[in-house]
C-alpha cells in the first residue's frame, strides 16, 4: 500500500489511539475511545479498570450502529472539531461515571459501566450532545434546535420518557454558535447544576447573520445548503443565556452587558457557582462574572485587558476551593512575556511558562500544561496553592505531554520524536506516594517510514524550523529542490517533539526534496509577544519568516537549491502559499494552496476581527492581508522576475462552510483578469477537512507530481 493512501486510511495515524479520556472521580475506573485498529474509522467505547489495568469493550459500536444520518448538529460538530472517525466520537457521563450517554446515528443510548447494560432511548428525532444528570436520573439532549430532557424512570436499565425543555421558532436552545465551536473552543451549550434540578442553557439566535449558499456543481438537480455565517464585520448570533429548572419550568434569564460583552467564550458549573468568561468584540477585554442562578444577577470577579486581545485558555476560569483560576498572558513577565497560571490575580507560575491549557483543578491541586523553555515541547506541571510549590513532571522526557486526572489517578499521554506511536500511561498512585503504571494499548498502524526531522533554530529570531531530507534509500544525491511545508498562522504549531506531524514532510522528501517546516511570528508557545508580532498585518511578518528562515537554513545545509524552492499549504497555509508566489515571486518559483483565504473580508468575526480588528475601521490591515478584494484586484502582488513566473496551483473543496470556495474562485478569476497563468482544482463535495480517503490520498500524489514538474526533478 502507498503512502498517501495508508496516511488517508488510518486517518493520518490516529486510528487506534485511545482518546476521550475521562477518569471516575473516585478512581476505579477510566473511560476512553478507541477504533479496534489502525485502519478501523468506527471508535467504540471502552473501560479500564485501575485496580488491575484490565480493559473492557463496554459498547462496541459496529454492533450498535445501524445505518442512519447524523443531524446536522452533529455534522457540524465533527467539522468544528476536525473529526474523522465514525461510530462513537463523544460521550458524557454522570458525577460519578456509572452511567454514559452518547448519540449514534441520531439515537440516544445509554450504558452501566458496572454491568454493561445497553440501552437505546426514545427521542422526538435525532439526537446531538447527550449529557446525564450529575446524578444519573436524567440526560439533557439536543433534538434540533430545542433542548429536551429524558427522565430514567424506570432506573438506568430501562428505556426512559422524553420532554421537551425548551424549544422556540427560529431560535436554537443548547448548542454552539459557529464562532464559538470554530474559534472560542466553546463546543457545548448546557451545563447542569452541580444538583441536577437546573441547567444553564444558552439561547441562539442567529437571524440577523448572513444566510450563505453552499452548492455543488457537480449536482446541479441537487439543492444547496444554507447555513449562517458571521462574515468579518457583519453581524454575529445574539448569544443569551438561562437557568432552566426542570421542574416546574422556571426560567432565569443571566443579566450581563450583551451589547459590551457580546462574546460568551466559557461556562462552568460546579465545582463552585455558576462562572461565565464574556469578551468584546474586539476581544481586548474579558471578565469573569459569577452568577446567581436564582436571581440571573452576576457580579464580575475579575477584569482582563490587553492592546491586543485576550487569550481564552481551555480549563479556566476554575475554582480551587474559593481561590479563582485563570490564566492570563503579562507581557512584562519574563523577556517575552508569559501565559501564566493566575489564582485571585496573583501570578503562580515563573517567567517564561507558556500555560497550554488547566486540565484538573482541586482544592489541593491545580494540574495543567504548559512550554517552558523549549517551545517545541509541552509538559505536565502542578501547582499547590496552600504552600506555593509548582513543578513539573514530565520534564525529564522530551516530547508533547497531555494529561486527565481525577482522585489518585493520572491518564498521561507521550508523543516523543524517539518513539512511532503515542503511549498512554495510567498511573495509580497508592499509600505511601508508591505507584502503579498500566499502559492502555494503543493500535494505531505503524507508518511505512519513519520521519527523520532535523530540529534547528535559525536566523536572529531563532525560528523554531525542522528540515527532512531524504532517507539515504531514496536520496538521489546533489542538490535538492525545497519545498517549504508550514502552516505559518497563529494558533498552530507544526515544529514539535512528536513524529505524526513530520510524515507528509518526509514523504515528500523521500520524493527528491528537501522540506522545510518553518513556525513563524504569531505560533504559540513562545509566549505573548510573539504571538503579538502578527497584530493588524498577518502577511508580512509571516511570510518575511518564512524566506527568512529559507536563507538560514541554505546556509546551514548546502544542498538545498535556493533556486527552486515551493511553498505548499492548507487553510491558513493555503494564504501563505498563494502569498509566497504572488508577493516573493524572486524567491518561490511554485506554491500548491489547499483551501487558502483570500479575502480576510470573507472569513469570520471572531478569528478575523482579533487579529486584524472590524474592516470599517482598520481597512488598511485587511488590504494588507488580503491577496484580492471584493472587486477582484490582486492586492500586493508584484511582477515576477523576466522568465520566471511562479507556477501556483489552487485546491478548494466546494463543500467547505468555513474558508468557503468563494476564497479560491475570487483569486482564480483575478488572477486570469491579471494575465496570471495558475492551475485551480475544485473538489466535489469535500469539506475543509478531506476527509475522503481516496481523494485525501490523490491529493498527496497530485501535488508531488505538480511540484516535480514545476521545479523538476
Amino acid at each position: 500500500m502507498s503512502f498517501p493512501r495508508e496516511h488517508a486510511r488510518t486517518r493520518r495515524f490516529t486510528l487506534g489511539v485511545p482518546r476521550n479520556v475521562e477518569v471516575s472521580p473516585d478512581g476505579t475506573r477510566v473511560l476512553f475511545l478507541r477504533s479496534s485498529s489502525g485502519d478501523d474509522p468506527v471508535t467504540s467505547l471502552w473501560t479500564l479498570e485501575t485496580s488491575t489495568g484490565r480493559e473492557r469493550l463496554l459498547v462496541d459500536a459496529h454492533a450498535v450502529g445501524a445505518p442512519g444520518d447524523e443531524p446536522a448538529a452533529e455534522r457540524a460538530r465533527r467539522e468544528r472539531a476536525r473529526e474523522t472517525a465514525g461510530g462513537i466520537t463523544s460521550f458524557a457521563t454522570d458525577r460519578e461515571a456509572r452511567l454514559v450517554a452518547f448519540a449514534l446515528a441520531g439515537r440516544l443510548w445509554t450504558v452501566e459501566v458496572a454491568t454493561g447494560e445497553l440501552v437505546e432511548h426514545p427521542t422526538a428525532g435525532a439526537v446531538f450532545d447527550p449529557r446525564p444528570s450529575p446524578d444519573g436520573t436524567r440526560i439533557a439532549h439536543v433534538v434540533g434546535d430545542g433542548l429536551h430532557v429524558l427522565d430514567l424512570v424506570g432506573g438506568a436499565t430501562a428505556p426512559g420518557a422524553t420532554r421537551p425543555l425548551a424549544v422556540e421558532d427560529d431560535v436554537a436552545w443548547g448548542r454552539a454558535e459557529f464562532v464559538a465551536a470554530e474559534e472560542m473552543g466553546r463546543g457545548r451549550g448546557f451545563w447542569w447544576s452541580p444538583d441536577g434540578t437546573q441547567l444553564a442553557v444558552t439561547r441562539v439566535d442567529e437571524s440577523d447573520v448572513a444566510l450563505w449558499h453552499i452548492a455543488d456543481p457537480a449536482e446541479p438537480s441537487r439543492a444547496g445548503s444554507t447555513h449562517r455565517y458571521p462574515a468579518a464585520g457583519t453581524a454575529n448570533a445574539d448569544v443569551r443565556l438561562a437557568v432552566l429548572s426542570l421542574e416546574g419550568g422556571r426560567r432565569v434569564d443571566v443579566a450581563w452587558d450583551r451589547e459590551q460583552w457580546p462574546y460568551l467564550a466559557r461556562v462552568s458549573w460546579g465545582p463552585g457557582p455558576l462562572t461565565l468568561q464574556v469578551f468584546t468584540r474586539d476581544q481586548r477585554a474579558s471578565r469573569v462574572l459569577v452568577v446567581d442562578a436564582e436571581t440571573g444577577v452576576t457580579t464580575t470577579v475579575a477584569e482582563a485587558s490587553d492592546d491586543c486581545w485576550v487569550e481564552p485558555v481551555d480549563g479556566v476560569p476554575a475554582w480551587s476551593g474559593d481561590r479563582l483560576v485563570t490564566v492570563e498572558d503579562r507581557l512584562d513577565h519574563g523577556p517575552g512575556g508569559s501565559r501564566a497560571l493566575v489564582l485571585d490575580g496573583r501570578v503562580a507560575t515563573d517567567p517564561g511558562v507558556q500555560v497550554r491549557a488547566v486540565r484538573a483543578v482541586t482544592d489541593e491541586q491545580i494540574t495543567f500544561t504548559a512550554s517552558l523553555d523549549d517551545p517545541t515541547q509541552i509538559h505536565v506541571l502542578h501547582h499547590e496553592p496552600a504552600s506555593g510549590r509548582t513543578w513539573s513532571s514530565t520534564e525529564e522526557q522530551a516530547g508533547l505531554h497531555d494529561v486527565v486526572a481525577a482522585a489518585h489517578v493520572q491518564v498521561r499521554r507521550r508523543l516523543a520524536l524517539d518513539q512511532p506511536a503515542p503511549r498512554v500511561d495510567v498511573q495509580v498512585t497508592g499509600p505511601g506516594e508508591r505507584a502503579s503504571v498500566h499502559a492502555i494499548e494503543v493500535r494505531s498502524a505503524t507508518p511505512s517510514l519513519t520521519p527523520r526531522p532535523r530540529l534547528l533554530e535559525l536566523g536572529p529570531r531563532r525560528l523554531r524550523a525542522a528540515l527532512l531530507l531524504p532517507s539515504p534509500e531514496t536520496d538521489p544525491g546533489g542538490q535538492l529542490p525545497v519545498v517549504l511545508d508550514p502552516y505559518g498562522g497563529p494558533h498552530a504549531q507544526r515544529v514539535l517533539h512528536a513524529p505524526g506531524g513530520y510524515l507528509t514532510s518526509q514523504w515528500l522528501a523521500d520524493a527528491g526534496f528537501a522540506v522545510l517546516v518553518v513556525d513563524g511570528r504569531g505560533s504559540p508557545g513562545r509566549g505573548p509577544v510573539w504571538e503579538r508580532e502578527v497584530h493588524r498585518d498577518l502577511a508580512t511578518p509571516v511570510l518575511d519568516d518564512q524566506v527568512d528562515g529559507l536563507m538560514a537554513a541554505g546556509e546551514v545545509e548546502p544542498r538545498l537549491d535556493l533556486e527552486r524552492v515551493a511553498l505548499r499549504g492548507w487553510s491558513f497555509g493555503g494564504y501563505l502559499a498563494a502569498m509566497a508566489v504572488l508577493r516573493r515571486p524572486e524567491v518561490f518559483r511554485a506554491a500548491v494552496a489547499g483551501a487558502p483565504v483570500t479575502d480576510w473580508c470573507l472569513y469570520d468575526t471572531h478569528y478575523t476581527e482579533r487579529y486584524l480588528g472590524h474592516p470599517d475601521e482598520e481597512p488598511e490591515a485587511y488590504r494588507v492581508s488580503s491577496l484580492v478584494d471584493a472587486d477582484g484586484e490582486l492586492l500586493g502582488a508584484v511582477a515576477p522576475p523576466p522568465g520566471r513566473d511562479p507556477q501556483l496551483l489552487l485546491i478548494h473543496g466546494l463543500a467547505d462552510d468555513n474558508v468557503v470556495a468563494a476564497h479560491a474562485l475570487r483569486l482564480s478569476s483575478a488572477l486570469l483578469a491579471a494575465g496570471r497563468p495558475h492551475r485551480f482544482l475544485p473538489l466535489s463535495g469535500v469539506t475543509h477537512m478531506t476527509p475522503q480517503e481516496v481523494v485525501a490520498e490523490n491529493l498527496l500524489t497530485c501535488q508531488v507530481a505538480f511540484l516535480r514538474e514545476t521545479l523538476g526533478e
